[in-house]
């Protein structure tokens, strides 16, 4: 099926190409909200992750905006936190030492190691109360807790870890036809109980924030919330996606709105935040194929709480690379990512013949897009022999998204080696075997 050549008429005139720099009417209408969400299709795209990046810097810079919030730890994100403030010292390095777990490519990268060292430079030229930090809403304080729960499933029952590792690859991002991924797996009762304690206590051995630290409150709290809701997420974790899922988009929200509080005192309004992370959390999900499940989502929460004041971008891709793990747990590797399947947007995006665009509609565009059409999204694991049932769904994009940019051809973000290791950065082999693969046709 050849892209709608109606679709395509009524696109192309409201393209906004860019190259270095990004549209100035779509930085005005993102620097315009109070909380900008960023979200990309893949956790492994350098160009997802550069374009953050710089608008990003533009919000801080001539925005007022005061935090960076990603998806991710907030142990991890707090040493990071410290270094940008000016309140440890090191190198940039040193500072994202905390993301080497799965997936530590998301976080730990070129990218973000340069956007770390220019946001310290920058803070150190403001007050403390001032300077911009860098922070996590996700509920798992998981990353950690579960590498180690999987390294004691593997000393005391293979088996279960097996079924661990699927359940977690079940709950990144969308992952649909979720039997053909072994999701419906459960552990027993004994078993269950034996991985929630491991869990809950390695989150409880998380370290302490510096009395030196004037976010420690914030960050005592939320270690707080953290704990408490641990529990039943883990055990809801195991036995079933939706329940589980809609915690975490809870917990991130909430985290949000405590986080805008906190650093918004001094002015008597809720502050200004970047997110970063993927679309599955970041777009809106009632306008997805997630909303048939149940499912909510960070974006769509965040438009109910705060009406007029979020901006929620995507960022889409046809092809090229993409870094991602074969199995949750397992090394990532950059993988070649296949043409965007037939009848999905992003085909239709690369058909009118444009490399870079940005798309920010009007109502009345709006209105004539509102259709639904496959969506690609690769979180941490990707399958490329289950392309279809695994990384598309159906969504209305512009009711998803306030704004998508589109990169037609994008490549794999590079990592960063583990510390200790003779290179800094791991060389890009690309697994080519999805490259091989004709297309499948659209359901």
């Amino acid at each position: 099926m050849a892209p709608d050549a109606v679709l395509l008429d009524v696109l192309r005139p409201r393209l906004l190409p860019f190259g270095e720099n990004l549209p100035r009417e779509l930085m005005d209408a993102i620097g315009s909200a109070r909380l900008a969400l960023l979200g990309g299709a893949s956790t492994g795209t350098h160009e997802f992750q550069a374009l953050r990046a710089a608008i990003t810097r533009e919000l801080i810079g001539r925005h007022g905006c005061r935090a960076v919030v990603i998806e991710g730890d907030a142990p991890d994100a707090w040493r990071v936190n410290r270094w940008v403030r000016g309140l440890d010292g090191g190198e940039a390095l040193e500072a994202l030492a905390g993301f080497e777990r799965f997936p530590g490519w998301r976080w730990r990268n070129p990218v973000m190691l340069d956007f770390i060292q220019w946001l310290r430079e920058v803070n150190a030229g403001r007050p403390p109360r001032e300077r911009a930090g860098f922070y996590a809403m996700d509920l798992y304080g998981l990353s950690g807790p579960a590498h180690e729960t999987l390294a004691w499933l593997d000393r005391v029952d293979p088996d279960a870890a097996r079924r661990a590792r699927l359940r977690y690859a079940c709950l990144d991002h969308y992952q649909q036809n979720l039997e053909a991924y072994g999701c419906a797996a459960g552990f027993g009762i004994s078993r269950e109980d034996g991985v929630v304690a491991q869990l809950t206590t390695a989150l409880q051995r998380r370290p302490a924030p510096g009395v030196d630290d004037p976010d420690a409150l914030f960050h005592a709290r939320q270690a707080d919330r953290l704990a408490g809701q641990a529990k039943p997420y883990y055990r809801d974790m195991f036995r079933g996606r939706a329940s589980c899922w809609n915690q975490r988009e809870l917990h991130m929200v909430d985290t949000l709105q405590v986080l805008g509080e906190h650093l918004g005192q001094a002015q008597g309004e809720p502050a200004r935040l970047a997110v970063w992370g993927h679309t599955a959390h970041l777009g809106d999900a009632s306008a997805t194929a997630m909303a048939r499940e149940g499912e909510w989502s960070v974006g769509e929460l965040a438009r109910r709480r705060w009406p007029g004041e979020t901006f929620l971008l995507g960022f889409t891709t046809s092809e090229g690379s993409v870094r991602a793990a074969a199995d949750w747990d397992a090394p990532g590797r950059a993988m070649a990512l296949p043409p965007a399947l037939e009848g999905s947007w992003e085909a239709l995006f690369h058909a009118t013949g444009e490399d870079r665009f940005a798309l920010l509609p009007d109502a009345a565009l709006r209105a004539q897009l509102d259709r639904p059409l496959l969506e690609r999204a690769i979180g941490a694991v990707y399958l490329p022999e289950a392309e279809r049932r695994s990384h598309y769904l159906a969504a209305r994009l512009f009711s998803q998204f306030d704004a998508v940019l589109h990169v037609d051809r994008t490549r794999a973000l590079d990592a960063l080696a583990p510390a200790g290791t003779a290179a800094d950065m791991e060389a890009p082999q690309i697994d080519s075997g999805a490259s091989r693969r004709a297309r499948e046709p659209a359901a």
